[in-house]
């Protein structure tokens, strides 16, 4: 005899159903484009569990100085929160991105070892979040954290599928992140309510974990490099002279480094503002009101990345340039007409830019630069766009904290400011494409740096580097006798720009 349908058998029947579809969806969302062929969907599994560390972190965190430095209580405490934030970078730019440029056999490794490393320092401060320990363990999550983040940007070329580019993926990547963040960082505020800023660091080391576990998941021909054409001098010399980054890398990192200024000086602008202008509501009310700017902040950074996954960007240096043109245009406005709202719209546009510049960003350092210099130029990308972050931070605490400035008085003074610098970095980008600067003694003395270490490798032998080949993801009849490679010819013409993002993948995969 059948059991009686009641509410809850049907509340709990349709719950299965939702689960399941909504399950089944992610799958197919996870493994479109042949992702799951290529070794991207294990990618995009490891990049979520990193995604969730990061935010269990965040909210474990939230009550120290690494977070509760930016409610602006006092410009001391900011300062030194700004500090705490470049100094992971100071280690990633000059020892760990060049360490990991080395590392071609065994990246999955390191990148599962990141993990497992921020899994064990997340226990440790869970049992020492009263003590000093907390901070130079939390230190060493951020260097983890980073690094991962370079080892991840150089793998993602060897696990493109053919039928998108690498700027979908990289947008992609980023949306699976932040999905994952978003749900890790609510379990992880659970955990904290219900016990303490422990119990969410606990759930920290068990995402850790789980990430380093998915890291080694990924597919093994990630790290062959066989059947590479190897790069020329050609490539990389511009009329007898070497430079650090190409034109094209160039401009797209000043567009990024204008946009880091932006939302940096946003970041802390807007605290001390709301904390001034609106010193006769409560508490509560001025975190109302900070909150407006900050969801528009976020809903942009969304915006960016879904727009990567869906628009076809043949030129992401172009796209990066005028997405910071955007941002000026509407701190200009934003002195013009001042107030919370238009800087609510400067947060939502700044964001969007600065989201959507960063996969172009990501695609073209994995596009444009050899295999052997990817995870230095990653590294040290980082650590600019981290240092242009906090150069806007420090504009926006003296603006905002320091000079008490009032009424709409303090919105024109610090929209101006950082028009002026954000157009600054427009014309460098632009610029930067033809290989000129603003200022072009600084470019004369970087190029005699890079030309010293470029004769420095070539006198030890170093005179090429690896080069993708192309690849293409089987069909689904096919999918059983493996990836299939194809061996560049040497007298390849040069892509075009129409097929630039589209980075063919690594040769050498085993077949099956």
């Amino acid at each position: 005899m059948p059991r009686k349908l009641t509410v809850t058998r049907i509340a709990a029947m349709r719950s299965r159903q939702l689960t399941s579809r909504g399950v089944e969806l992610f799958r197919k969302a996870a493994t479109a484009d042949g992702a799951d062929r290529s070794g991207l969907t294990h990618l995009t599994y490891a990049v979520m569990a990193n995604y969730a560390v990061d935010a269990a972190l965040t909210v474990a965190l939230a009550n120290t100085l690494f977070f509760a430095a930016a409610s602006a209580e006092s410009t001391g405490k900011v300062l030194l929160y700004l500090l705490i934030t470049v100094a992971p970078f100071a280690v990633i730019a000059p020892f760990i991105g060049p360490l990991l440029d080395k590392i071609q056999h065994g990246r999955r490794i390191a990148l599962a070892a990141t993990s497992f490393g921020r899994s064990l320092l997340a226990i440790v401060m869970a049992f020492n979040f009263n003590s000093w320990v907390l901070y130079p363990c939390a230190l060493g999550m951020m260097v983890l954290s980073k690094s991962f983040g370079v080892l991840k940007a150089a793998l993602t070329p060897r696990v493109l599928p053919e039928q998108i580019t690498l700027v979908k993926t990289n947008s992609r990547l980023t949306v699976f992140g932040l999905v994952a963040g978003g749900v890790a960082g609510g379990i992880a505020a659970a955990f904290a309510g219900v016990t303490n800023a422990s119990g969410a660091l606990i759930w920290t080391a068990l995402c850790g974990v789980a990430g380093g576990v998915l890291c080694l998941r990924i597919p093994a021909w990630v790290e062959s490099t066989e059947g590479e054409v190897p790069v020329q001098h050609s490539e990389v010399l511009t009329r007898g002279r070497v430079r650090r980054f190409p034109p094209g890398v160039s401009a797209t990192l000043w567009a990024n480094m204008a946009n880091r200024i932006e939302t940096g000086f946003l970041a802390l602008f807007i605290a001390f503002v709301v904390k001034t202008e609106y010193s006769h509501l409560s508490g509560f009310q001025q975190l109302l009101v900070l909150g407006i700017v900050g969801a528009a902040a976020g809903l942009g950074g969304f915006v960016g990345n879904a727009l990567g996954t869906q628009i076809t960007l043949t030129r992401p240096d172009v796209i990066a340039a005028w997405g910071v043109v955007a941002v000026g245009v509407t701190c200009l406005v934003a002195i013009m007409i001042p107030g919370i709202a238009m800087a609510a719209v400067v947060g939502l546009v700044g964001s969007t830019s600065s989201s959507l510049a960063k996969v172009c960003l990501d695609s073209v350092i994995q596009d444009r630069l050899p295999e052997a210099s990817r995870a230095s130029a990653f590294g040290m990308s980082e650590s600019l766009l981290q240092l242009a972050w906090v150069t806007g931070g420090v504009v926006g605490l003296l603006l905002g904290g320091v000079l008490h400035l009032s009424g709409d008085g303090v919105y024109m003074l610090g929209f101006a400011v950082v028009t002026l610098m954000v157009g600054l970095g427009v014309t460098q980008s632009w610029l930067s494409r033809s290989g000129r600067a603003l200022v072009p003694a600084l470019a004369a003395a970087w190029d005699r740096r890079a030309n010293r270490r470029f004769a420095k490798s070539r006198s030890a032998g170093q005179t090429s580097a690896p080069r993708t080949a192309r690849f293409t993801v089987p069909a689904a009849g096919d999918a059983e006798q493996g990836p299939r490679t194809q061996q560049l010819p040497t007298d390849e013409p040069p892509a075009t720009s129409a097929t630039r993002d589209r980075r063919p993948r690594k040769a050498g995969r085993p077949r099956r």
